[in-house]
């Protein structure tokens, strides 16, 4: 149990046996749950799974093979009933070692999909309010879990994600190429998902509340690696709060199974029907807005602009005029242009209640705040430009008091009103002595705390 609610974990695995048996165990011991689903991996995935699922289980909760279970199996509905008999159905409550591993394996590959919906669909069935993802992959640090779960516990968001874009030191561990890739594909779902505020939908470190995941229809996402992204546009449509949580990039030694030409293919071709299906849902079917008509006039405007503007470049290049066509292509990509910039912030007001910002302290999180906090003492420093020359010759000034002075105490040069030091003061300007008794040295100045340590993943 976390906080009054049931946790439940879903790890994937597709030929990842040296990291998923790590990634089982590691999981915190407040989790209640954890289903273990191999998608049919051809390597040994499955029996690191097996082996260290017998090892974590309570000895005499269940057999052998209570629990273990194929896609086919699950889909049986006596098999279900025989299973719910000798498996208790709630979440264990008492969040240490009576935590149970649900090991699941697909007959057939299905995709990445395929895996999370496997245990999205578990999890709902056993009663967990809240199901949080970690892949089988090693590269998702289970010590920042309960950051992950933390909006969806409090009844902040419905679902909230990891997002390693949000600050530099987050990005340290992320190739050029996948920062790309990633700012890329952050671009292209806000316009599917209309989740306007958030990015680095390809991280698939989340948590869903179980009410979330029954509202979902789980059948029209798909079950390959797109399904992120399309998850996002059907929580939009069935009006979830989604919430960005910071962290870091980790990437070890695994290797990534994406064929990434196939990939983006698939992936953008799916982000143009969600885009289009969501405004069909959201702004005809549910009701008429404004942006839907804004977006087809901009949409419109920029393919006849551009293709007639295309033309007349080849009239051009004829020697025929194409001047008259090109001014009229020109004027019509404009119109095209500003129609979508109005459509974009009707979309992005209309959804703006569905993001909420939930920014926690990562390694990069700490490394900005404790960056501020030097800039702000060194724009205090230099603020006081104009009465630094002032406090200079103050502190001077007490400094030769108390270097003539036979005193057996120390002088306090911030708050002592030694009459050897007025003396000294007042022989100076009015300012000089103002500055000695409102201001203090530079040794005072209180200093920027230390940054915190960034957590370690092992």
């Amino acid at each position: 149990m976390y906080n009054g609610n049931s946790i439940g974990v879903v790890v994937t695995s597709y030929n990842e046996e040296p990291f998923v048996g790590e990634v089982i165990e590691t999981v915190p011991s407040y989790v209640d749950r954890i289903y273990a689903v191999d998608d049919a991996s051809p390597d040994g995935s499955w029996e690191e799974i097996q082996r260290v699922s017998e090892r974590l289980n309570v000895d005499g909760e269940r057999d052998d093979t209570a629990g273990v279970e194929s896609e086919s199996e699950s889909e049986s509905e006596s098999e279900s009933e025989s299973e719910s008999e000798s498996e208790p159905t709630h979440a264990v409550a008492d969040g240490g070692d009576n935590r149970r591993v649900v090991p699941i394996r697909h007959e057939e590959n299905r995709g990445y999909g395929g895996a999370v919906k496997t245990g999205y669909e578990r999890a709902a069935a056993d009663g967990i309010d809240v199901v949080a993802v970690m892949n089988g992959d090693g590269q998702m640090d289970p010590t920042i879990l309960d950051r992950i779960i933390d909006p969806v516990v409090a009844g902040e968001a419905d679902y909230a994600k990891g997002n390693r874009l949000l600050y530099r030191d987050d990005r340290e561990g992320m190739s050029t190429f996948r920062f790309v890739g990633n700012s890329i594909l952050s671009g292209l779902s806000k316009f599917a998902s209309g989740y306007w505020t958030i990015s680095d939908p390809q991280n698939g470190y989340t948590a869903i509340s179980r009410e979330a995941i029954e509202d979902l229809d789980l059948d029209a996402i798909t079950d390959q690696y797109g399904f992120l992204n399309h998850i996002l546009t059907h929580l939009n449509v069935n009006d979830c709060r989604v919430a960005d949580v910071s962290m870091s990039a980790i990437y070890g030694d695994e290797e990534s199974s994406i064929r990434y030409v196939p990939f983006i293919r698939y992936v953008s071709l799916l982000l143009l029907g969600s885009f289009y299906w969501r405004l069909k849902r959201q702004y005809v079917i549910e009701q008429f807005h404004p942006a839907a008509l804004f977006y087809s006039t901009g949409t419109a405007g920029l393919a006849v602009g551009s293709s007639g503007l295309v033309g007349s470049i080849a009239q051009a290049a004829r020697g025929r005029d194409g001047f008259t066509g090109a001014i009229a292509s020109v004027l019509t990509v404009l119109v095209g242009l500003v129609s979508l910039g109005v459509a974009i912030a009707m979309d992005a007001e209309e959804n703006e209640d569905l993001q909420c910002t939930w920014y926690e302290d990562s390694a990069g999180r700490e490394q900005a705040r404790t960056e501020a906090a030097a800039q702000s003492a060194q724009a205090e420093t230099t603020g006081s430009g104009s009465e630094s020359e002032s406090e200079s010759v103050a502190a001077a000034g007490v400094d030769g008091v108390a270097a003539g002075t036979d005193t057996g105490t120390d002088t306090d040069t911030g708050t002592d009103t030694d009459a050897d030091t007025a003396d000294t003061t007042e022989s100076g300007s009015d300012s000089n002595a103002e500055s000695n008794t409102e201001t203090e040295p530079d040794s005072n100045l209180e200093q920027p705390a230390e940054p915190s340590p960034a957590r370690s993943f092992e």
